[in-house]
């Protein structure tokens, strides 16, 4: 394909060196044909959600389908960012990350400040506990994202733009999302602190002002280890300008960063918590295991006595965003001229995908939350647990990239000529 205002999207977050040497074998179909379903798809489920939830529950799939599109124009890593850190100290995205919560967090503070949001709905951030569960968990989802070769997010918008390794994650994702709210009871009583809210310790000026010093502090610190070890620079596809490039191309990570962040306050104003992710794939899986009666989830200390059966996905707020993450990465990689059907994956890669996301879904629950839920939105919430989430994501990205070999998968080199 010769077309330069087309990106083609990079399979499963991979960085400067490919994760496992997929075929090459692609089923591309008619471009517009694919875009025109994803449309339909999208306006029929909106119909659905409007007529059993309403006006509110179909703005917040408005939402997720804006967040499925800067996702895969933006090509807007968690995986990859921490995986060049840690692997060749390239700290280019993790400085996007940086300016991500931090305008997030910006745009958080009113609206917790005033408690309501859109629709009289009451407002809270995410603020959890510090302790084992989030150690643990953080690190194991580390782990997790190395094998997987995706995050959370990464895993959906990549599942929806064709990619059918990460479809592999997402069933592990599932079943470890599953097993952790299995265990939840046991991990929810291992020693930890009481959550700690920055805002309102501090006040919430000085939680912002602590928040905002430490994003600073961080992008500070990548761009040390950037000029330190001189790693390889980040490669972004072709791509052409203006209106083009909006619609088929590849956006530079800042304005993904600002999209996603612009996005996320959105989220929280709509439904009065924070974009996240995981908490459905704990649903879905525990509705499967309950209707096929294998065990009885409402007495998990995650459900509290409650069935999952008795919520509908049409009317849960990550259950929503999730479809319209999907359903927007597919209609802006069938628009853009990338959507395909991958196959011929090779056996070890297809069980670290699933290994990798039973080890996320497992330590999501455990952290209370995943790359979005914990780091991203913990920390625009200026919760402590956050950066504790983002900490122990890292070192378990270092023991992921110890193991990856054994999978076939290569790690970034800095003798790569780009990342």
């Amino acid at each position: 394909m010769a077309e330069t205002t087309t990106a083609a999207p990079r399979v499963a977050d991979a960085t400067c060196a490919p994760s496992a040497a997929l075929t090459d074998r692609t089923l591309p179909p008619p471009r517009w044909l694919v875009a025109g379903a994803g449309i339909l798809g999208a306006l029929a489920l909106a119909a659905a959600i409007w007529s059993a939830e309403g006006g509110a529950m179909t703005l917040l799939f408005a939402l997720g389908l804006g967040l499925g599109v800067a996702l895969y124009h933006s090509r807007f890593g968690f995986t990859s960012a921490f995986r060049q850190l840690v692997s060749v100290g390239q700290g280019r995205a993790l400085q996007a990350h940086a300016l991500m919560i931090a305008v997030a967090a910006v745009l958080f503070a009113p609206l917790l400040a005033a408690g309501t949001g859109l629709f009289g709905i009451e407002t809270s951030g995410y603020v959890a506990p510090v302790g084992v569960g989030v150690v643990v968990g953080a690190f194991l989802f580390g782990i997790g994202m190395q094998l997987g070769g995706s995050c959370a997010s990464g895993t959906l918008f990549n599942a929806g733009s064709g990619q059918l390794v990460v479809v592999l994650t997402l069933g592990g994702f599932i079943v470890g999302s599953v097993l952790g709210a299995w265990h939840f009871g046991f991990w929810e009583a291992t020693p930890a602190l009481d959550p700690v809210d920055l805002g309102a310790e501090l006040g919430l000026g000085g939680g912002l002002a602590v928040t905002l010093g430490g994003l600073g502090l961080l992008a500070l610190i990548a761009e040390l280890a950037i000029r330190r070890r001189r790693p390889p620079q980040l490669g972004r596809p072709p791509s052409a300008t203006g209106l083009a490039r909006a619609l088929r191309g590849a956006w530079p990570l800042w304005v993904g960063a600002l999209a996603l962040a612009v996005l996320n306050a959105a989220v929280l104003a709509t439904s009065g918590v924070p974009w996240g992710v995981t908490g459905a794939f704990a649903l879905w899986g525990s509705q499967a295991v309950e209707a096929a009666g294998v065990a009885d989830p409402s007495q998990w200390a995650f459900f509290d006595g409650a069935s999952p059966l008795e919520t509908s996905v049409l009317g849960h707020n990550t259950s929503v965003t999730n479809f319209g993450i999907m359903l927007g990465a597919l209609i802006a990689a069938a628009i853009g001229g990338t959507w395909s059907l991958r196959r011929g994956i090779p056996l070890r890669t297809a069980v670290a995908a699933v290994l990798g996301g039973i080890l996320m879904g497992y330590g999501a629950r455990l952290a209370y939350g995943c790359n979005i839920g914990a780091y991203f939105g913990g920390i625009a919430s200026l919760s402590l647990h956050g950066w504790l989430w983002g900490a122990l994501a890292l070192g378990g990205t270092w023991a992921g990239l110890k193991v990856r070999p054994l999978f076939g998968m290569a790690n970034p080199k800095p003798t790569d000529s780009t990342c």
